[in-house]
């Protein structure tokens, strides 16, 4: 099954959901290394997470990490808790 690639300008109007499990602690390291990465070399990371809508995947720079939220360009936050997996 392959899973929708979506532009973050559409994230705003999707409605994000926890993921089947809370991937947060095992992604800690991914979404520190996805921020450090954004910020200081502009690369992008392919963000998995989930919606009511079923999953979905966005390729974009990380500027934030906080104790509950990425947020990326735009003001745009996604719950860690939504999140399924990061890639670089």
């Amino acid at each position: 099954m392959s899973i929708e690639i979506i532009a973050k300008e559409h994230i705003e109007y999707l409605n994000i959901i926890n993921a089947k499990e809370d991937h947060t602690t095992t992604l800690k390291t991914k979404l520190d290394e996805a921020q450090r990465l954004g910020n200081e070399f502009k690369a992008k990371a392919v963000i998995t997470f989930n919606t009511t809508i079923g999953p979905k995947r966005v390729d974009t720079t990380v500027w934030a990490v906080t104790e509950k939220y990425i947020q990326l360009k735009n003001n745009i936050h996604i719950p860690l808790k939504s999140l399924i997996d990061i890639e670089f």
